[in-house]
């Protein structure tokens, strides 16, 4: 499976589109791939500390066939050092002017477009913070998967996933250790967020990220842009994908 993807313009129907969603989403993450021959250079570029990073193992719950992944829903939970453990179902893609009027108002929900050079999507997210311990517990088996997850996430799990499909009979995905931090460049009024994800197989991405206000997200890629251009940080290369790698992995892995 081909985790990579190509960054062509968008054109003006996909930009209409982009447009739309942005409109009726609660936040815009602006995300970019540094390919790995500029990965160290960007580093450099970038003045990043990595003594500054936090360390995070991300498990991602589904069937060795990614069944509920190939029907847009995503199970994953992540422990976090020095910070509570968490939760989340997410769905994707998502139209935000179809979605009920409740969901929107629930506490912990939320609607978010993610935007990389060439690719957009819209998804929404049921999120739940845990405490420290309960990832780990329950990876390990001494907890049932379903325990991770509160009603109201469990509810939305069981509207989109596939019928049959129950989270305690959901294989582990991982985990995948990651490094994480965030820094507020001069020059630009936002942080940005560096995430290296580190697979069992050896392979590494890293991604540059920033989160904006819907209003914001022009004038927020525009000057992300610039800050990063001006650092020769390589706009155009390939993007990949840190779900979809880790699912193709472990996917592989459990078929054997």
């Amino acid at each position: 499976m081909d985790t990579r993807q190509d960054s062509p313009r968008l054109s003006g129907d996909e930009l209409r589109d982009l447009l739309g969603l942005i409109e009726g989403a609660d936040t815009v993450e602006l995300k970019l791939t540094v390919p790995e021959s500029d990965r160290n250079s960007a580093l450099s570029a970038l003045d990043v500390d990595p003594l500054e990073a936090r360390v995070r193992q991300v498990f991602f719950f589904d069937t060795p066939d990614l069944d509920l992944y190939e029907h847009g829903v995503v199970a994953r939970a992540r422990r976090t050092q020095t910070k509570p453990d968490d939760s989340v179902i997410k769905i994707r893609p998502v139209v935000p002017d179809e979605l009920s009027q409740e969901l929107r108002a629930a506490e912990n929900f939320g609607v978010e477009v993610d935007a990389m050079p060439g690719g957009f999507v819209c998804s929404a997210s049921y999120k739940r913070e845990l405490t420290a311990g309960k990832v780990k517990d329950s990876v390990r088996g001494r907890r049932p998967l379903r325990k991770l997850f509160s009603k109201q996430q469990r509810a939305f799990f069981e509207s989109h996933a596939p019928d049959g499909i129950e989270l305690d009979d959901l294989s582990i995905l991982g985990p995948i250790n990651v490094l994480k931090l965030k820094f507020a460049p001069e020059g630009i009024a936002r942080k940005i967020a560096v995430e290296l994800w580190s697979y069992p197989s050896g392979s590494r991405i890293l991604e540059l990220s920033t989160k904006c206000l819907p209003g914001e997200a022009f004038h927020a890629a525009a000057e992300t842009r610039a800050y990063l251009s001006e650092r020769g940080v390589d706009l155009d290369g390939k993007q990949e994908t840190k779900t979809r790698t880790a699912l193709a992995y472990f996917s592989k892995a459990l078929q054997g």
